[in-house]
């Protein structure tokens, strides 16, 4: 059936919609305003809202942003979240669109800066994600969230991050804990396996040419490894998806780690984690698989119906 004034409303509705996102990159462009700021500008909050923010250490950059449904939260699975930027750049607030899309799918989500390059190389941004995830673990009740269900999840280097406080037990150790802490964890366009460093921004925080063997995620993998889901763009030139997501998947598997992989084509290293802003969600389906992820309990089980977004 045939309704010509919806569809012209819609097609009104969608027409000042694209004039706006136009607008919105014009703008960008001549004020240099970044790509995240143009994705947090066209990503609303809807029913998620950031309830807090926290210090986790003693560093000014021990600082992170709590996110939460503003209808409120009661154990719900809790979702930490590392941004990339070769850990040489990057801000928690850029990210406000993944904590925010998140939230709205009913889940607590925390989002920390860690010390960069030149302040920090590695193994200095583990010990940060370690105190990171240690404090939410201990500290998320009070917010809603249940620490129970933890999930630690980032993208590019942060997606490192989260895989070496996944796979390698050092980091928690030294906090206190361990990876068992962890329902399982999530790596979006991740480096996992990337000796010798060939990016000349990369090597200086990885003491390039003595980066020691044990800085890859690919060497810590043991059977009772956390299970992963493993998100990369097909077609990626930053971080190769066959030598760093598939090879870790394969020997996670071999090693009897439940792990499920995610290809998307029409997305690349940096487009991927803007699909995990709800208005850009079409492009690739990355948040639902992260939330399908997270509520099947890391694969371990169906996923239940999610609360209405």
């Amino acid at each position: 059936m045939s309704l010509p004034g919806c569809r012209s409303r819609l097609t009104k509705t969608l027409a000042v919609a694209a004039a706006a996102l136009a607008i919105l990159v014009l703008a960008g462009a001549l004020s240099a305003c970044s790509p995240l700021s143009l994705v947090n500008a066209v990503s609303p909050g809807g029913t998620a809202r950031s309830v807090a923010t926290a210090a986790f250490g003693p560093d000014p950059r021990h600082v992170l942003s709590i996110y939460r449904p503003a209808s409120g939260a009661s154990k719900a699975p809790v979702i930490v979240f590392f941004y990339g930027g070769n850990w040489v750049s990057g801000e928690r607030d850029d990210y406000a669109f993944v904590g925010r899309s998140l939230a709205k799918r009913g889940f607590v989500v925390v989002i920390p800066d860690y010390r960069l390059y030149p302040q920090a190389s590695y193994p200095g941004f583990l010990h940060d994600g370690a105190r990171a995830l240690v404090w939410t673990q201990r500290r998320i009740a009070a917010y809603g969230g249940d620490p129970k269900r933890l999930f630690v999840m980032g993208h590019s280097a942060g997606a490192y991050n989260a895989a070496m406080l996944a796979l390698d037990p050092r980091w928690l150790r030294e906090q206190g804990s361990s990876p068992n802490i962890l329902r399982g964890w999530i790596g979006l366009a991740g480096p996992y396996n990337f000796l010798p460093v060939e990016n000349e921004t990369t090597r200086p925080v990885f003491h390039y040419p003595d980066t020691p063997r044990d800085s890859q995620p690919i060497a810590h993998v043991t059977t009772g490894a956390p299970p992963a889901l493993l998100i990369a763009a097909r077609n990626d030139t930053t971080v190769n998806p066959e030598r760093n997501t598939g090879a870790l998947a394969a020997r996670m598997r071999n090693a009897g780690v439940p792990v499920r992989e995610e290809y998307y084509d029409n997305v690349n290293h940096a487009t991927l984690v803007a699909t995990l802003s709800s208005t850009l969600s079409r492009l690739a389906p990355s948040l639902d698989a992260v939330e399908d992820f997270v509520r099947s309990d890391g694969g371990r089980r169906t996923a239940p119906a999610a609360p209405a977004k």
